[in-house]
């Protein structure tokens, strides 16, 4: 492409993928200082001194602020389709405290996950998430803010209620029906772990994407990262390298998704492994990107 990336994208990545062991206001500051970047993705929890202070660094920055409910979740281990109801409620109440974080920290919504599920619960599972999902869309609404459910796994590693592809575009178009400041976001590090194409889940979920993740995964079982682990581009034994993101481009392309009036954010979800250095490893992700965009045709 003769154009730049910037002009369809704005280019992010996720705060504590990329710099796991460092503060995350030196993270911050990295980020807000790196012109490559138009948007960083953060958590919500954080103490009040360093919510304030990352709030000013993060405007300072003149970046896109997206905030990740994901850890709030992973963590203590919260199931937003929890079938015992008090779960239920407790992923709730946590997912509702990130939307009051997150508008503090100049972002306009937050992202989430599905629980884990089981197959003699899964229905009731898809109504509970149904209930918090729409309880979260209602109270993000009153800040004029969105919610957005990231599609993972589901038998895998995190084995999350949502996805594959086509049972995702069923819960978006449930949500849809009274929401209309609910997405999906979509990372091409998942596909692998779906066993689904990028053609195939950008063109399955297109109506409802909101917000897109790139990044790579081993799948092969017994090799090292198995998993949904994130590793970096050209680790061994791993899914997605430049050809597998010229391909998540064109598709992107092919179905719209270059909108320079309005562009979407795009977040790599990259991370060191064991003792590989972080600066190389965002340098790597930088470079696949870069290559990448390169080969793609106008």
């Amino acid at each position: 492409m003769r154009e730049s990336i910037h002009k369809y994208f704005q280019v992010g990545t996720i705060s504590w993928m990329s710099y796991p062991n460092r503060d995350l206001l030196e993270v911050i500051q990295k980020v807000a200082s790196d012109d490559f970047f138009d948007a960083i993705e953060v958590p919500t929890k954080m103490d009040d001194e360093t919510r304030a202070k990352a709030a000013k660094m993060l405007a300072e920055g003149h970046l896109k602020v997206c905030c990740g409910a994901q850890p709030r979740l992973l963590g203590p281990k919260l199931n937003p389709n929890d079938i015992d109801e008090e779960g239920r409620k407790a992923a709730e109440a946590t997912l509702i405290e990130a939307i009051d974080q997150a508008e503090e920290l100049g972002a306009k919504g937050i992202a989430f996950l599905a629980g884990k599920w089981a197959p003699e619960t899964k229905d009731q599972a898809y109504a509970q998430l149904l209930k918090t999902t729409r309880a979260v869309c209602d109270y993000a609404a009153t800040k004029g803010m969105n919610v957005e459910l990231e599609v993972f796994d589901f038998d895998m590693d995190k084995a999350a209620l949502i996805g594959p592809a086509p049972y995702a575009a069923q819960f978006a178009a449930d949500m849809r029906t009274t929401h209309s400041n609910f997405g999906l976001l979509v990372d091409l590090s998942h596909f692998p772990t779906t066993y689904e194409t990028s053609k195939f889940v950008i063109q399955t979920l297109r109506p409802y994407i909101t917000h897109l993740h790139i990044g790579n995964a081993v799948v092969k079982e017994g090799c090292e990262a198995y998993g949904d682990q994130h590793p970096r581009f050209g680790f061994p034994n791993s899914a997605n390298d430049t050809a597998e993101l010229l391909d998540f481009f064109r598709v992107l392309k092919a179905e719209g998704f270059f909108n320079a009036d309005c562009p979407m954010v795009l977040s790599f979800e990259v991370k060191p492994w064991g003792d590989e250095n972080d600066e190389v490893i965002v340098a790597n992700t930088k470079r696949v990107i870069n290559r990448a965009w390169a080969l793609l045709e106008d």
